[in-house]
């Protein structure tokens, strides 16, 4: 005898499972600006330079030690004019990319290596989380003194801030990854390398993209640890050279000036590079809505 159809005879369940079709197949909406998410720096900003201004105003410090915002802006402007302050805008960014890019590479197969084999794990995970708290700036005079004052030391110091980092980014989502994965993977023939390429990679990719954004983080802040420190015309001039020009010269709007375009960088990099590839990571596992 057939069974009736439960959907037809009770019409709340109908209601449902149209409810659910249409969430289903409802078309992606239109990205819509957040405003606020705009403004609300901007507002920030603007309240930084008016209280800063204002204790300018007081005559607080003097003028040697707390210019005022027009004269940093100033300042500013004309590095930017003559060309000083993009050529250490892309110097420290060239270096920063090639130390990074290198630092992605090792730091992926040393978290590969240690996620997957117990023996290494216990031996270099210990070791991989003091290195991540080890200030980066401690490794400047170690590098000096095996690499002299060269490019060498500057990306030594670079790879010892973001590989630690990197790696362990990476192994906290492999992890994180469910063994219902792995065991679908090794059922459906997949040698070690195909489970880590096709499988695990994937499946551990937001946890270790947030590895490779504080990656980014520790080698721009290494860099520019290394580059006030290791101080050298055969080096060129990068952010952090300029930063230390401006102490030795007492000129405190180059320093300001010079602090603000390491800033405007990070800022720059992040809105620009990270933060797209993490929304569109999130959006394809269902994390984030569409629509944002």
């Amino acid at each position: 005898m057939p069974q009736p159809d439960l959907v037809e005879d009770r019409p709340e369940l109908s209601s449902v499972s149209d409810g659910l079709d249409a969430l289903e197949q409802a078309p992606p909406r239109r990205r819509r600006i957040d405003w606020t998410a705009i403004v609300a720096p901007i507002l920030v900003l603007a309240a930084f330079i008016g209280i800063w201004h204002f204790v300018w105003w007081t005559a607080w410090k003097p003028e040697s030690t707390l210019p005022s915002p027009a004269t940093v802006g100033q300042s500013l402007w004309h590095s930017i004019t003559n060309g000083t302050a993009l050529g250490a805008v892309w110097t420290s960014l060239s270096r920063a990319i090639l130390g990074f890019v290198i630092a992605v590479v090792l730091g992926t197969v040393l978290g590969v290596l240690v996620g997957q084999f117990s023996l290494l794990r216990k031996g270099f995970r210990p070791i991989l989380s003091a290195l991540q708290s080890l200030p980066s700036v401690a490794w400047v005079p170690f590098a000096i003194m095996w690499f002299g004052l060269s490019p060498g030391t500057i990306y030594f110091v670079i790879l010892m801030g973001a590989v630690p980092s990197i790696a362990n980014g990476l192994i906290g989502g492999l992890d994180q990854t469910p063994p219902l994965l792995r065991k679908a993977g090794v059922v459906l023939g997949a040698g070690r390398l195909q489970l880590i390429r096709k499988v695990l990679l994937p499946a551990a990719l937001p946890t270790y993209l947030t590895g490779l954004k504080q990656g980014w983080a520790f080698s721009w802040r290494s860099l520019m640890a290394a580059e006030v420190i290791v101080a050298s015309p055969d080096l060129g001039t990068g952010l952090g050279q300029l930063l230390e020009n401006g102490r030795e010269l007492l000129d405190m709007p180059s320093v300001i000036s010079s602090i603000f375009l390491i800033l405007v960088v990070g800022v720059v990099v992040e809105l620009c590079v990270f933060a797209p590839i993490e929304r569109k990571v999130l959006r394809d596992r269902g994390l984030a809505a569409s629509g944002l």
